[in-house]
C-alpha cells in the first residue's frame, strides 16, 4: 500500500513537471511573437506614414441671359441651373506621406457630367529648397493654375479664361526657394510630353503615350522684393516642339510652341480693412505654319496664331473690423480679356467683368454672390460658313455659390 502512494506520488510529479514545461514553452513562444510584434509596432512611428483625403467641392445656383447677334437676326435664351459644368466640382484629394520625404498625391475631379484628374504625383523632399515631383502635374506657368484656381480660395465665381494655356501634363519637375538678403525668390521648373499641333491651328496634350522624341521645358521664376513677402511678382516661360496628330496629312515646317506669362499678387492690410490685387498676362504662340483651310477651294491657309489673355482683380475686407458679421465680406472685382487668333476657326475678341460679394464662413469656407457680364464677337474668315466672324455675344449671369476645402 505504502509503494502505491510512492508511485502515484511520482506520477504526479512528472505530469507536473510536463505541464510546467508546456506552459513555459507557450509563455517564451508568446513572448518571441509579442517581441516581434513590437518591433513591428516600433517600426511604424506616429507620423512615419499617414494616409490623409482633403480636396473641395463648389456647388451653386446660375441664372443667365444670352443675346446673340447674327447676319440672320437676334435671339435671346434665358437659362437656370443648380450647378454647371463650369461652376460645379467635386475633388477629392488623396494625400499619402511616408516619412518627411515622401509624398503621393492624387485628385480626382467629377463637375456633374465628367470624371477627370487635376494631378496625380509623387513628390521627394530633397533637400530645404528643393522638391523633385513627378507623374501627372500642373505646369509651372503663371500663378492663377496652380495656386487660385480652387473655389474656396478664388474670390469670384467662375476662372478667368485663358489662364490654363499650359494646364497639366505628365512629366518631371522641381521647385524650390531661397531667402535673398531681405527679399525672398522661387523657382518652379518642368519637363513634359508637351502639346499636338491640330490641323486648325489649335494646340491640344499628347498625355502620356508622346508621339513625338520633343519635350516642353516650362518653369516660373518669382521675386518676393518686400521684407513682409506682400508683392510677389512672377515670370514663366514655356517652350517645346510639337507633334503631329496622327494620320494628319498636313507637312508642318518643324512646329514650335512658345508661351510667355507675367504675374503680380499684392496684399496690404490698411486699418480697418485688407486689400488684395492679383493679375497675369499670358501669351501662347505657333512659329509659321500652313494649316488645313475648311473652304475647298484652297488646300492651305495662314494665319498669325497667337493668343494673349490678362485679368486683373481687386477685393477689400474690412477684416479688422469690429462688427462681427462686416469683417467677414468681402467685396471683389475682376476684368478679362481674351484674344484668339484673326482669321482661325475659333477667333474672337473676349471680355469679360466679374463682381461678387462674398462671406466668408471661416478661412476656408466661403458663400458668394455673384455677376458676370460677357461680350465676345467673333473674328474668323469671312467665307468659313460655320465659322463667328459677323456674330457678336452677350451673356449676363446671377450666380449663388457655396465652396469649402473639404
Amino acid at each position: 500500500m505504502k509503494q502505491n502512494k510512492i508511485i502515484t506520488k511520482i506520477l504526479l510529479l512528472a505530469v507536473f513537471a510536463f505541464l510546467k514545461a508546456d506552459i513555459s514553452t507557450a509563455q517564451e513562444t508568446e513572448n518571441a511573437e509579442n517581441a516581434d510584434i513590437s518591433k513591428q509596432v516600433a517600426a511604424l512611428k506616429p507620423g512615419e506614414s499617414n494616409f490623409m483625403m482633403a480636396g473641395l467641392v463648389t456647388f451653386g445656383f446660375v441664372n443667365q441671359n444670352t443675346t446673340s447677334t447674327t447676319v440672320l437676326g437676334k435671339s435671346i435664351e434665358k437659362t437656370n441651373s443648380i450647378g454647371d459644368a463650369d461652376r460645379y466640382e467635386f475633388s477629392p484629394m488623396f494625400l499619402w506621406r511616408h516619412g518627411n520625404k515622401l509624398l503621393a498625391e492624387f485628385e480626382p475631379s467629377w463637375d456633374g457630367s465628367a470624371l477627370g484628374v487635376n494631378w496625380a504625383d509623387v513628390s521627394y523632399y530633397a533637400s530645404r529648397g528643393l522638391i523633385v515631383r513627378g507623374g501627372y502635374i500642373v505646369l509651372p506657368f503663371g500663378t492663377y493654375t496652380k495656386r487660385l484656381a480652387a473655389g474656396w480660395i478664388n474670390k469670384l465665381t467662375s476662372d478667368p479664361v485663358g489662364v490654363d494655356m499650359a494646364g497639366s501634363d505628365f512629366g518631371v519637375e522641381a521647385e524650390g526657394g531661397f531667402p535673398l538678403g531681405d527679399m525672398k525668390w522661387s523657382y518652379d521648373v518642368s519637363l513634359s510630353n508637351g502639346f499636338q499641333l491640330n490641323p486648325n491651328g489649335q494646340l491640344s496634350p499628347v498625355g502620356i503615350s508622346a508621339i513625338n522624341n520633343g519635350k516642353t521645358v516650362c518653369g516660373r521664376l518669382a521675386l518676393l522684393p518686400l521684407s513682409n513677402s506682400s508683392l510677389e511678382i512672377g515670370v514663366s516661360g514655356l517652350m517645346g516642339s510639337l507633334a503631329t496628330p496622327v494620320g494628319d496629312t498636313n507637312i508642318y515646317n518643324n512646329p514650335i510652341a512658345s508661351m510667355y506669362a507675367v504675374d503680380l499678387n499684392f496684399v496690404k492690410n490698411i486699418s480697418p480693412i485688407q486689400i488684395n490685387i492679383k493679375g497675369q498676362y499670358s501669351m501662347s504662340g505657333v512659329n509659321n505654319q500652313d494649316y488645313s483651310n475648311p473652304d475647298t477651294t484652297q488646300s492651305k491657309y495662314n494665319f498669325n496664331n497667337t493668343t494673349s489673355s490678362y485679368f486683373v482683380q481687386a477685393s477689400i475686407r474690412p477684416n479688422q473690423s469690429r462688427n462681427k458679421i462686416l469683417k467677414k465680406m468681402e467685396l471683389a472685382c475682376r476684368y478679362v480679356n481674351y484674344t484668339s487668333p484673326k482669321q482661325s476657326l475659333w477667333g474672337q475678341n473676349y471680355s469679360e467683368v466679374n463682381l461678387s460679394l462674398d462671406y466668408w464662413l471661416s478661412w476656408k469656407t466661403v458663400l458668394k454672390v455673384g455677376y458676370e457680364n460677357i461680350k465676345y464677337d467673333g473674328t474668323t474668315m469671312n467665307n468659313i460658313p460655320s465659322g463667328l466672324d459677323g456674330n457678336s455675344t452677350s451673356v449676363n449671369r446671377l450666380i449663388i455659390q457655396f465652396s469649402t476645402e473639404l
